[in-house]
């Protein structure tokens, strides 16, 4: 669960709506996926512990459906994850919200960034 600390911080960010809520469902996965490895370090926990933690609660347990897109959208986020921390020289549950925030700016950097000029056509 993310502190209201963290929540502020995310808020406060400069980034565009649909950014800050992406960012905002990867750290919320984040957390997520530290409490099921019961550590906030290292890799991270294998899928059969996900999907044992997510039998374990009630509220998803009761919907077989939404179970599955649960283990789903946990797989997205685990993948997304990687690939942020391997970017960061971290493992995925030592990242924070400053490196998903650096992670998610740099994205936005990109996506606004104008495009460059197309090269010269050749002569003749």
């Amino acid at each position: 669960m993310l502190s209201p600390e963290e929540l502020q911080q995310l808020e406060a960010t400069l980034l565009p709506t649909l950014e800050r809520h992406h960012l905002r469902l990867l750290a919320h996965g984040l957390r997520t996926l530290q409490a099921i490895a019961g550590r906030r370090t290292g890799e991270l926990p294998p899928d059969a512990a996900v999907a044992a933690w997510a039998a374990a609660q009630p509220v998803i347990a009761a919907d077989a459906c939404f179970e599955q897109a649960f283990l789903t959208q946990m797989g997205h986020v685990a993948t997304q994850l990687t690939a942020i921390a391997a970017a960061a020289g971290k493992a995925p549950l030592d990242l924070d919200l400053p490196d998903l925030v650096h992670w998610a700016t740099g994205e936005a950097d990109r996506r606004l960034r104008p495009p460059a000029a197309p090269p010269a056509p050749p002569p003749g």
